[in-house]
This record gives C-alpha cells, structure tokens and sequence, in this order.
C-alpha cells in the first residue's frame, strides 16, 4: 500500500526512517503507547479495537511487513475455484484512515523486554508500553526428511500466505489425468485443524471439475484421527468415490524421506511418486516470538487465560496462531476473539477503564463439495489453568443438502464480517 510520508519523532520515539502512516507524529509522548506487531488476523484487530475503544486515548502502531494481507482462512476456496485471489487479499488502509493506527510497515527485528522496546529492520527503536505480539507460526523446515526451505517451490506447502498459495494453486492445474497427488499432513499443533482436510476436498473438486477423474489423492498423516474426520470421509465417499485415501501411522509406518527432485515420498511401507506434493510440516511460533524468549519447549507461547497476557511478561500479550490457547484451535475466528479480550486488557490498564470478563468463541467451517459445507465450533472461558471449551458444536453426518447449503452461505457471510471486523 501506498505510504504519505517518513515521519522523524525526536525524543524517546525514534522511527528513524521507518515507514509509518496514519495519525499525525507528535513531538513528545503524553499518550500511552501500544505497539502490535503481525497485521493477520489476532495482530489488526487487536490494533483496531484499542485504538477505536480508546477514542484516540492510545497511541497505536501496527508492525506489519507485508503491503496487504492474504488470509489463509478461504484460501482453499481459491484453491477450488469458488473465489478469486483478488477476494482473499486484503490492504491495512482503513486502520490508518480511519482508527488513527501508525502502521510500520517493515520487519520487526527484536523485541527487548527489558527496555520495553521493539528494534525494526531498518534500526528504528519503538518504545511500548504494552506489545502485542501476533506473528502467527513458522515453519519446521527439518520436521520432515528430505524437505527443506530451499524444496519448498518443488514441494509446496501454502500453509503461509501469499505467493506459496498461488504457486500449489498453479501445481494443481497441471497435474495430468491420472496423476498422483500426495499430502503430507502436520502433527499437532498446527494451525488450522480442518485446512488440510478442507484442501484435500477443493483439490478433488477441482480434478472432478475439470475431467481428471482418474487422480488420486493419498494423505499420510502423523495423526491417528483429524478435526471432522467423520464428516471429511462421508464426503469424499459421496463426492470423490476412489479419489481420496487417508493413511493412518498405523497403515503408512511413518515418512521415511521426501525427494523434492524427483517427486518421491517413500513411507515405511510405500514408495509413491506423485505428480505433486504438498508438505505441511510441524509448526511452531513466529521467530520474533521465540527470540523474545515467550515461547516454552513446545515452540509456542503460554498465556494468562483470562487476558491473553504473556505467562512470562505481563506487559506483553501473545494472540493468535503463536499462543498455546488451551481448548481454543488455532484459527481466525480464534484469534480475532482472543484480540478483543487482549485489546480490552489493554484499554482498562491504559485508560483506567473498566474491563469485563474474558468470553472467547471459535467456529470452524469447511467445504467438502459445491454448497456442501460443515462446521465446528465452541464457546471458551478462562480457568486457571487454561482456556476451557464450555459448548462445542459440530455439523453431523448424513444432514439435508439444504442445512450444508446454509452452513456454506453462513461461512460467506461470515468472511466477509470478520474482515471488516479485523480490517475496517
């Protein structure tokens, strides 16, 4: 996107070249200050809701490398041909124009918790009061044998957005009638629990779409069971007979080694060569995160139930994908929830205003075939120990093709609320 200008703050606030827009710079810091770091789902509507709910009481600065954003929610829907790249992509405008957000929009290098400061690519130092810190996940290049990030445009994992799914979406295409396609899935905790089941469905359509009807899609799988499992495999059975099979490590005795050169996957009791791969490794928090030293052995980062508030720092707030959420999965709809307790934390310490008690909400849709849609979803609430799920719910096997057509325009709708929620 499109910056008005570089902005010098003297003093304390030093952005010192680094590309920042939205309100007017001051000179001095009468208001508080709150530095977001990662613009996806948790980082921008945390941004947007301390700086709406404050009323400009708040100095806010979202820290967001990326021009626009692509949301990795729906982007299975591009895979399958329901929407466009175009619709999936977003841009940081409104937050700036009309919520007052700075936006640097550059890399943030390092995070010093001792000096309540976050170090920008370019040397720019932005002191905070509170940090949000929203970097969703990394990738563990070295989880599955013979990948690595060097394989990754011969054996995509699109499970990071932007031009990694253009490039599957592209690999797709030109799988040949009768090719294979491989998946390798992730182990828990990974974001996302239905996306690669949901892909896997929009990879079948596309092939049955388009008259490829003698491919076959094989996932091996570390787990033993995967979100909606049941409502996955009557779909496939009923949209996709033959087309998809699901390996168990009970069946596939693990991935003994990937060759992204030649398109190989052998298991412990097959050898496959496949027209594509799709690897979708183990995950773990954002590096900037892990550096700040937020994140435990687990890769991810524990947090205070009832405020999204660090386990290790209470000036800092961990949302989102990086966090260790307790019974909540690591999904849009989950961030964007954790967010707004975090960003009403935030507000009532900085404003001496009054907070309520933190409620969080998830739902989880999928599309298995045209308007055949399924969801999964709960209501949350801090214990001590974690964030409990109080009500959960899922679509069941064997509903009308009316409730699946309802479930599906109900997840349309809700992309495009959430977005606006999360982008203005």
């Amino acid at each position: 996107m499109q910056t008005t200008r570089r902005s010098l703050l003297g003093g304390a606030l030093a952005f010192a070249g680094a590309a920042v827009t939205g309100a007017p710079m001051v000179r001095g810091q009468a208001k508080p200050r709150v530095v977001v770091i990662g613009g996806g789902a948790g980082g921008a509507t945390a941004a947007r809701y301390i700086a709406k709910d404050s009323k400009g009481a708040v100095d806010v600065t979202l820290v967001e490398e990326g021009q626009t954003y692509q949301t990795c929610f729906f982007s299975n829907l591009y895979l399958g041909g329901f929407r466009s790249y175009e619709s999936i992509v977003h841009r940081y405008d409104r937050l700036a124009s009309e919520h007052g957000i700075r936006l640097a929009q550059q890399r943030a290098a390092r995070i010093d918790r001792d000096k309540k400061t976050v170090l920008l690519a370019d040397g720019s130092i932005l002191p905070y009061d509170r940090l949000v810190v929203a970097p969703g996940i990394d990738l563990k290049y070295d989880s599955v044998p013979g990948w690595s990030r060097e394989a990754e445009d011969l054996m995509p994992h699109a499970w990071k957005p932007g031009r990694q799914t253009q490039l599957l979406k592209a690999r797709l295409d030109a799988v040949p009638d009768g090719g294979l396609i491989v998946m390798v899935a992730p182990p828990n905790p990974y974001r996302c629990p239905p996306g690669p089941y949901e892909r896997v469905s929009m990879m079948a359509h596309v092939l049955k779409a388009t008259g490829r009807t003698k491919c076959k899609i094989i996932i091996v799988d570390p787990k033993d069971r995967f979100s909606k499992m049941g409502l996955f495999q009557e779909g496939w059975e009923a949209h996709y007979p033959g087309m998809v099979e699901w390996l168990a490590p009970s069946v596939h005795d693990g991935i003994k080694s990937v060759d992204p050169k030649t398109n190989t996957v052998v298991t412990g009791f097959e050898t496959y060569q496949a027209a594509l791969v799709n690897v979708i490794p183990a995950q773990m928090a954002g590096a900037i995160a892990r550096e700040a030293g937020l994140a435990g052995a687990s890769g991810y980062c524990a947090i205070d139930p009832a405020s999204m508030k660090s386990a290790v720092d209470p000036n800092v707030f961990v949302l989102g994908d990086a966090c260790v959420a307790g019974d909540m999965p690591k999904s849009a709809f989950s961030a964007n929830s954790q967010a707004k307790v975090a960003a009403m934390t935030i507000r009532a310490e900085l404003t001496d205003s009054r907070a309520f008690p933190a409620r969080y909400a998830n739902t989880c849709w999928s599309l298995i075939e045209t308007d055949d849609g399924v969801k999964v979803g709960g209501r949350y609430e801090p214990t001590p120990e974690k964030i409990k799920e109080v009500e959960g719910f899922v679509s069941k096997t064997g509903e009308s093709k009316e409730l699946r057509k309802q479930t599906y325009e109900e997840s349309i709708g809700w992309y495009a609320g959430i977005t606006a929620d999360i982008f203005g």
